[in-house]
Protein backbone atom coordinates (compact mmCIF):
# COMPACT_ATOMS: atom_id res chain seq x y z
CA UNK A 1 0.00 0.00 0.00
CA UNK A 2 1.75 3.11 -1.16
CA UNK A 3 2.63 5.86 1.71
CA UNK A 4 0.64 9.33 1.00
CA UNK A 5 2.13 12.68 1.75
CA UNK A 6 1.49 16.69 1.32
CA UNK A 7 2.79 19.77 0.61
CA UNK A 8 2.78 22.68 -1.31
CA UNK A 9 4.90 23.49 -4.72
CA UNK A 10 5.83 27.39 -5.51
CA UNK A 11 7.58 28.59 -8.81
CA UNK A 12 10.10 30.85 -8.63
CA UNK A 13 11.16 31.45 -12.35
CA UNK A 14 9.39 30.51 -15.86
CA UNK A 15 11.01 31.40 -18.53
CA UNK A 16 8.84 30.46 -21.62
CA UNK A 17 10.23 30.64 -25.74
CA UNK A 18 7.68 29.47 -28.70
CA UNK A 19 8.81 27.11 -31.10
CA UNK A 20 7.91 27.62 -34.21
CA UNK A 21 5.39 30.55 -35.36
CA UNK A 22 4.22 32.22 -32.30
CA UNK A 23 1.23 33.44 -34.12
CA UNK A 24 -0.07 30.22 -35.49
CA UNK A 25 -2.89 28.07 -33.77
CA UNK A 26 -2.34 25.65 -32.20
CA UNK A 27 1.14 26.85 -31.07
CA UNK A 28 4.04 25.32 -29.15
CA UNK A 29 6.36 26.60 -26.86
CA UNK A 30 8.91 25.16 -24.29
CA UNK A 31 9.34 26.67 -20.76
CA UNK A 32 11.89 26.31 -18.23
CA UNK A 33 11.08 26.17 -14.80
CA UNK A 34 12.53 26.45 -11.34
CA UNK A 35 9.79 25.03 -8.43
CA UNK A 36 10.57 24.58 -4.53
CA UNK A 37 8.65 21.40 -2.45
CA UNK A 38 7.74 21.75 0.63
CA UNK A 39 5.91 19.66 3.17
CA UNK A 40 6.55 15.61 2.33
CA UNK A 41 8.84 16.37 -0.48
CA UNK A 42 11.48 18.99 -0.04
CA UNK A 43 13.21 19.70 -3.29
CA UNK A 44 14.09 23.58 -3.52
CA UNK A 45 15.28 24.59 -6.82
CA UNK A 46 14.17 21.74 -8.99
CA UNK A 47 15.06 21.93 -12.91
CA UNK A 48 12.03 21.52 -14.91
CA UNK A 49 11.04 21.45 -18.68
CA UNK A 50 7.93 21.86 -20.35
CA UNK A 51 6.73 21.47 -23.88
CA UNK A 52 3.01 23.69 -23.91
CA UNK A 53 0.37 23.23 -26.39
CA UNK A 54 -1.97 26.20 -26.82
CA UNK A 55 -4.96 25.64 -28.20
CA UNK A 56 -6.27 28.84 -28.04
CA UNK A 57 -4.39 32.07 -26.17
CA UNK A 58 -5.27 31.03 -22.67
CA UNK A 59 -6.17 27.02 -22.59
CA UNK A 60 -3.78 24.34 -23.32
CA UNK A 61 -2.14 21.33 -22.15
CA UNK A 62 1.39 20.23 -21.27
CA UNK A 63 4.30 18.04 -21.03
CA UNK A 64 7.61 18.28 -19.16
CA UNK A 65 9.93 16.51 -17.16
CA UNK A 66 11.49 17.61 -13.29
CA UNK A 67 14.75 16.75 -11.39
CA UNK A 68 13.84 17.10 -7.94
CA UNK A 69 17.10 16.77 -5.16
CA UNK A 70 16.05 17.06 -1.55
CA UNK A 71 14.51 14.45 0.68
CA UNK A 72 10.80 12.65 0.73
CA UNK A 73 10.00 11.93 4.37
CA UNK A 74 13.35 12.25 5.54
CA UNK A 75 14.90 10.01 3.18
CA UNK A 76 17.59 11.95 0.98
CA UNK A 77 18.39 11.73 -2.87
CA UNK A 78 17.38 12.86 -6.10
CA UNK A 79 14.21 11.53 -8.78
CA UNK A 80 12.70 12.51 -11.61
CA UNK A 81 8.85 12.84 -12.46
CA UNK A 82 7.56 13.35 -15.84
CA UNK A 83 4.02 15.57 -15.49
CA UNK A 84 1.03 16.20 -17.67
CA UNK A 85 -1.68 18.82 -17.81
CA UNK A 86 -3.42 21.00 -19.05
CA UNK A 87 -5.01 24.79 -18.29
CA UNK A 88 -8.10 26.42 -18.60
CA UNK A 89 -9.32 29.92 -19.57
CA UNK A 90 -9.63 31.11 -15.77
CA UNK A 91 -5.91 30.33 -15.14
CA UNK A 92 -6.60 26.91 -13.15
CA UNK A 93 -4.03 24.50 -14.03
CA UNK A 94 -4.78 20.71 -13.25
CA UNK A 95 -1.44 18.30 -13.02
CA UNK A 96 -0.07 14.69 -12.48
CA UNK A 97 3.07 13.59 -12.29
CA UNK A 98 4.96 10.27 -11.96
CA UNK A 99 8.28 9.00 -11.10
CA UNK A 100 10.72 8.29 -13.74
CA UNK A 101 11.41 4.13 -13.14
CA UNK A 102 14.86 3.88 -12.41
CA UNK A 103 15.77 7.32 -11.99
CA UNK A 104 15.76 7.69 -8.01
CA UNK A 105 19.05 7.76 -6.36
CA UNK A 106 20.70 7.87 -2.62
CA UNK A 107 17.94 6.67 0.00
CA UNK A 108 15.20 7.10 -2.79
CA UNK A 109 16.81 4.11 -4.71
CA UNK A 110 13.67 2.39 -5.90
CA UNK A 111 11.14 4.69 -5.67
CA UNK A 112 7.53 4.91 -7.52
CA UNK A 113 4.77 6.81 -7.19
CA UNK A 114 2.37 9.35 -8.60
CA UNK A 115 0.79 12.66 -6.97
CA UNK A 116 -1.57 15.45 -8.71
CA UNK A 117 -2.15 19.41 -8.11
CA UNK A 118 -4.36 22.01 -9.06
CA UNK A 119 -3.27 25.54 -9.58
CA UNK A 120 -5.22 28.57 -9.54
CA UNK A 121 -4.47 31.66 -11.46
CA UNK A 122 -2.50 33.92 -9.07
CA UNK A 123 -1.87 31.46 -6.12
CA UNK A 124 2.29 32.10 -5.56
CA UNK A 125 2.27 28.28 -4.33
CA UNK A 126 -0.27 25.30 -4.48
CA UNK A 127 -0.96 21.58 -2.70
CA UNK A 128 0.16 18.80 -3.95
CA UNK A 129 -0.61 15.31 -3.50
CA UNK A 130 2.00 11.84 -3.54
CA UNK A 131 1.24 8.80 -3.04
CA UNK A 132 4.41 6.31 -3.13
CA UNK A 133 6.57 3.09 -1.93
CA UNK A 134 10.01 2.45 -1.64
CA UNK A 135 11.92 -0.63 -2.66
Amino acid sequence: MPTQTTGRISYADWEEHPVGSDTASPRLARASVVNTFAGGIEAARTSCEYTIVYTSDKTGTFTGLQLLTGRLDGRAGTFVVVERGGFAADGTVHGTFEVVPGSATGELAGLSGSGSYVCRAGEPSFPYDFGYEVD
